[in-house]
This record gives structure tokens, sequence and C-alpha cells, in this order.
């Protein structure tokens, strides 16, 4: 293209268009004023579009922060979950996740102290670590729990992707919000793997890392009746007490709760009248290689570089003595504690039990303001989370 022919085709300056509007009054029927009228109209045409533009912009990109139904109905949207029920407690923070998911978390604690990140495990919500992040928070650090996405009252994925790699870019977008220091990771099961996999290659500043009933090597049957207790009730629950009597199902030797409000926070109230889990079914249908996995996650736990504690549910089905050797050949200066009341966690389960040894691990390795608690501090906290009933309560 001609240099005379790029300028011809550029936008003319703004002397050229008052010219070409007076020589276009001058020759149209209308007129000049004529002219000047259908200028104005389109105009304030033009305005009221870029405003309804930027409202719609606005209305997509805010982060919901109140409880009407407005917001209600948006959540609803992003989430597909349904209608939260009464006395769901309201997230106290929204952080932007990878890909424009919004995460939901809820934080305990001096945010100028040392940060301390729960993560639940699959079919869990930031509520499963609400005792420990109590504590913790009471202790000195700053605790943080989020639901992971496709969870809770977190987004679920536009194409429903629920890799660990996303897991993990999550992770670093919460860290990114609260200042890109460093932290302590606390994960449980799925939880665990994405702290064990950001722990591992370095994608955080990791201080210490605590894995609750999770390791590279983890047992397929344990992994395939976690699975079908998910799938299951694909239509819903008429009842609470249907939803406690799934969980018991799932694990007999559990106590049945008292109170079933706890479990209100697990499902949401569908359009069919029914209640369904809270989280995307989705996230059950994505790709799933035992093996590409245990290979990633032994790599990861050779190149640990800090404190770690490997904690293991006595009654656990997922993880067996034969992984938690495993991995203490692959990470020889972590420690371990077996939990002999506790087995894999589950929907609605609080993971107090395991809190306990988080609890002592990390005041006695990484002390929240650098002094050493006594033992009789320590043990003060630590029984605080002694709960016979593991179902989440209020």
């Amino acid at each position: 293209m001609s240099h005379a022919a790029g300028a011809a085709n550029r936008p003319a300056p703004l002397s050229s268009a008052a010219q070409w509007i007076s020589s276009s009054a001058a020759t149209s029927p209308l007129g000049s004023r004529g002219l000047h009228r259908r200028l104005r109209v389109h105009f304030f045409d033009a305005i009221r579009l870029i405003a309804i533009v930027c409202q719609i912009r606005e209305i997509t990109m805010l982060k919901p922060m109140n409880s009407s139904s407005s917001e209600n109905l948006s959540r609803q949207s992003r989430t597909g979950a349904g209608e939260r029920l009464p006395g769901t407690p309201e997230p106290m923070h929204r952080w932007r996740g990878a890909g424009d998911v919004w995460l939901a978390g809820d934080s305990w604690g001096d945010p100028a102290n040392t940060l301390v990140v729960l993560q639940h495990g699959g079919g869990q919500t930031r509520h499963a670590w609400k005792g420990t992040g109590q504590v913790l928070g009471d202790a000195g650090y700053y605790a943080v729990a989020f639901d992971a996405r496709g969870h809770g009252d977190s987004d679920w994925s536009r194409d429903g992707s629920y890799s660990q790699d996303l897991m993990v870019q999550d992770l670093q977008c919460v860290l990114s919000a609260l200042g890109n220091r460093g932290c302590v990771l606390v994960g449980a099961s799925m939880g665990g793997g994405t702290s064990l996999v950001a722990a591992g290659e370095h994608a955080v500043d990791a201080l210490a890392l605590v894995l609750v009933d999770i390791a590279p090597r983890i047992e397929p049957e344990g992994v395939q009746n976690i699975q079908a207790f998910m799938r299951r009730n694909p239509d819903g629950f008429g009842s609470l007490d249907e939803v406690a009597e799934a969980i018991a199902s799932y694990q007999p030797h559990r106590t049945r709760p008292q109170s079933l409000q706890g479990l209100a926070k697990n499902v949401r109230l569908g359009v069919d009248g029914r209640y369904h889990w809270h989280w995307d079914p989705r996230f059950l249908q994505g790709h799933r290689d035992l093996a590409q996995r245990q290979t990633r996650l032994e790599s990861c736990a050779r190149a640990l570089d800090v404190p770690t504690l490997l904690v293991k549910g006595a009654k656990s089905d997922v993880l067996t003595d034969e992984g938690v050797q495993e991995f203490q050949a692959l990470a020889p200066n972590s420690e371990y504690m077996n939990i002999a009341s506790a087995g894999h966690m589950v929907a609605g389960d609080r993971n107090d039990a395991f809190g306990k040894a988080v609890v002592e691990f990390l005041t006695r390795v990484v002390p929240a303001d650098g002094t050493r608690l006594e033992w009789r501090e320590r043990a003060e906290l630590i029984d605080r989370l002694n709960a016979p009933d593991l179902n989440d309560v209020p």
C-alpha cells in the first residue's frame, strides 16, 4: 500500500471532520439545522449505548459481597449449584482466581501475622477447617481457608476444568491478593495434592507443609470409593436426613450428628425443590491418571526443602502404611503422625481431628511470632480441637 493510499484510509483529523459537517450541511436537503439535529440524536444514542455497555461490564466484574436476592441470582448463574440454604455463612472474602473464577474464603487472626493457607479435600468446603483456623488465629497466625473452584461458594469453571495445575494457579492468585508472601501450606486430600505440587515445584514461597491423608502413592480402591460416593444421588435428596444417611453409609463407623444444620453448608436447594451437593458434577468427569499423578508428586516430594508433616487417618482407605513409608523415603526429613480415630475426610466433615496435629506441628516448628510456646500453652490450644462429632456444625 502506498503512503498516499494509507493516508487516505486513516481517520480524518478533527478540523477535516468540521469541514465535512459544514460542507454536508450546505448540500443536505435538510439544511444545517436538520443535519445538526440528526447528529445530536446519533450522539446521544451513542452515549446511551456506552452507558449500557459500562453497566454490563460493571455487573460482570464487581466482586459480589452482599446477600441480596439479586446477588443470590448472580451467584447461582455462576455456580449452577442452586440456592444457598438459610443460615449458611457468607464468605468473608472473595478473591479472583485463574480464568476470572471467583474464590470464596474465610480468615482468622491478624493479617500481619505468619500466613497459613488451609485447603480442603474434594467434596468439602472451607468450613471443614473452621475450628483449626480459629485456633491458629488465636495462636498468633493468620489462617486463611478458601473454597476450591467448583466447591462451596466459589465459582464453577466455565469450561468444567478442574486440573491440578488450575488449582495451583488459584492458590497463586489468592497469595498474590494477600501480598505474595511466604506461607505455610496445609492441605487435606485434594488440597494436599495442590499444596505438595505448589511447594515441591516452588510455585509459591512455602515456609512449611502439612499433608493430611494424602501422598504420592494412594490406593485406587479408596479413590473409587470416594468417587462412587460423590456420584451417588445425582437427582439430589429430599431432606437433610437423607444427606446424613448418605454420609453414614459411606463411613458407617462415624456417629451421626445430633444436629443436621451443619450439613446445610454442603448442599444447595435446586429449582426442583431437592437438595443437591454444592460441588460441580463436572469435577468428577476430568481425566485422572493415577500413575502420572504419582510420578509428578514423587518428584515434588523429593524436592521438598521445608519442614513437612504427613498426617494419616488410621481408618483411611486412601493412604496406607505403604504409602506413608514411600513418602518418608522420598522426603526423609519429614515428620509423620497417625490419627487413630480418623478415616479419610468426606463432605460435611470437620478436619479438627487432623487439625490437632497441624497446630502441634506449627507451634513447634514455625512459631507465629518467632517465640516458641510453652508446652502447656500449646496443649491448651490443641485441646480446643477435641471434637467427638466430626460433622461440620455452625
